[in-house]
């Protein structure tokens, strides 16, 4: 019986002992486990964009290009004229003056000197800029310009005799599909005028004729 009395406390004890570990081992797994779950939360703040980030959405690339000139001459066409459609309602480009044609006419703007749209058929059929005209093309190309600048960028355009003007004179056109481009060079090897639009208007040596 003595035995037995002075193995209980001990007993108690033991299993005192034992719970005290099993609880610091939970909390210390609790703890462990809230660890390593914020150190994902942190990372995942830190990603979050700011304020003034999202305020600031990067620029698309069309936001970011430069627009063409009002005097830039394309293929398509000049100012608010397009090569193959009409003349926009409020255009500047209008008829002035005494027309050589009732089917073919003219059309001049005050805002492009030494310019003028061939029109036929209710359509703009070729656009025309001429030695004075601050219009140029993409390539920074403009009537006074040399041949040999328009043969370096242009290389592959077919050279052809001119109308009215001796060699070197000549017409340089670009091949392919319309609309397309012609230089026309003068006897001093510099561009005299630069057409851009549609056969057969294209190749028209003055104005409708």
């Amino acid at each position: 019986m003595k035995t037995i009395a002075l193995i209980a406390p001990f007993a108690s004890l033991a299993l005192l002992a034992a719970c005290s570990q099993s609880d610091q081992s939970a909390t210390s797994g609790e703890g462990g486990d809230a660890a390593a779950s914020s150190a994902p939360d942190a990372a995942a703040k830190e990603a979050l964009p700011t304020a003034s980030e999202a305020a600031s959405p990067s620029p698309s690339p069309s936001a970011t290009a430069t627009p063409l000139s009002a005097n830039t001459l394309r293929l398509e066409g000049l100012g608010d004229l397009t090569i193959g459609k009409p003349v926009p309602k409020g255009s500047d480009f209008a008829m002035r003056g005494a027309q050589a044609s009732d089917t073919c006419l003219i059309y001049t703007s005050p805002e492009y000197p030494d310019a003028y749209a061939i029109v036929e058929d209710g359509q703009v059929r070729r656009i025309t800029i001429a030695r004075g005209s601050k219009v140029k093309l993409v390539e920074g190309i403009g009537p006074g310009d040399s041949e040999a600048r328009v043969l370096r960028d242009f290389p592959s355009f077919r050279a052809s005799a001119h109308e009215y003007v001796e060699a070197p004179a000549k017409y340089l056109t670009q091949p392919g599909n319309d609309p397309r481009m012609r230089f026309e060079i003068g006897a001093d090897r510099k561009v005299d005028a630069i057409h851009v639009g549609l056969m057969p208007q294209l190749t028209y040596s003055e104005g409708c004729a």
